[in-house]
């Protein structure tokens, strides 16, 4: 039996008339009819009773209609499910990203609404966990802080950001509208531990040894969020990107820096070897984010 054979008896069920279904599916009569005896055979079942005036459906044909109607059914269904997977309009997707900042937020929210139809898993991770995840096949993309070109890893950048003073709103340098490095000497400090983002750890400390401050740091804390409350107690101020602005914690004022300091470059990255068209839809919005905000920027 194939799916032939099914569709042949479906016409002829509906039409009760072997003439009529033949005209239908545009083929003779004696054809349609072997197949139908061929079928017949097959289940071992007679689907029909013929009189040279009737056809009607017997007991058992009404069963096998019902049943065939819903196989086709999901064979059609099938059919357009594996063609919008082949496109890239259904599945899932597993991202990992360093924090919620503004740009990661927008492109999955226009990821969504261009795309709903794909399943996104998140997982906030922190720079060496996403790479770590990538490597070993956790996630298929990651949102980080340290640009990746190698024979397994490849990164665009997608977000250009400066760096900002995160101070408790009462703190004495709060009220100035732009802060000194040079002011900020035995400052205690709230980092995040260098073995979590290596990259951007070392960027600001090389920033503010440039301007000849070594921090003080007197406690880590691996998430952005958790560095803001840390803040917001008074345990110290911290040093973050202008992203983390959009966390609007009580108690907190963010101040931009007196010197120039070097741009913080948000990457996303993934497998060389990932060919997913999921992968490459996210990609074109990704870069159609960037692309709003670099208007020279060219993929």
């Amino acid at each position: 039996m194939d799916l032939r054979q099914m569709r042949y008896f479906i016409m002829v069920a509906e039409e009760l008339s072997f003439t009529r279904a033949a005209e239908r599916l545009r083929m003779a009569q004696p054809p349609l009819s072997q197949e139908i005896r061929k079928l017949e055979e097959e289940l071992g079942v007679q689907l029909f009773h013929r009189t040279k005036r009737v056809v009607e459906l017997s007991e058992a044909g009404k069963i096998f209609l019902e049943e065939a109607r819903h196989t086709l059914f999901q064979v059609d269904r099938t059919i357009k499910a594996t063609q919008l997977a082949d496109e890239g309009k259904i599945g899932h997707l597993t991202i990992g990203f360093v924090d919620s900042t503004e740009i990661v937020i927008d492109i999955l929210k226009n990821f969504r609404e261009r795309f709903p139809k794909i399943h996104l898993v998140l997982h906030e991770m922190t720079t060496e966990q996403q790479l770590k995840a990538l490597y070993e096949k956790q996630i298929q993309i990651g949102f980080f802080r340290s640009k990746q070109s190698n024979n397994v890893l490849t990164s665009e950048i997608c977000s250009e950001e400066s760096l900002r003073l995160a101070l408790h709103e009462n703190h004495p340098l709060a009220s100035l509208p732009e802060i000194s490095i040079q002011s900020l000497i035995d400052e205690p400090f709230i980092l995040f531990p260098r073995h979590f983002g290596p990259s951007f750890y070392d960027l600001i400390i090389s920033c503010f040894s440039y301007h000849g401050v070594s921090l003080n740091v007197v406690q880590e804390a691996i998430q952005m969020q958790t560095i803001v409350n840390l803040v917001a107690t008074g345990m110290g101020v911290s040093v973050v990107p202008s992203s983390v602005e959009s966390l609007k914690r009580p108690g907190v004022v963010y101040k931009k820096i007196q010197e120039p300091t070097p741009k913080v470059n948000l990457y996303v990255g993934w497998r060389q070897d990932e060919k997913s068209a999921v992968l490459d839809h996210f990609l074109t919005v990704v870069r159609e984010a960037y692309s709003s905000t670099h208007p020279y920027y060219k993929e």
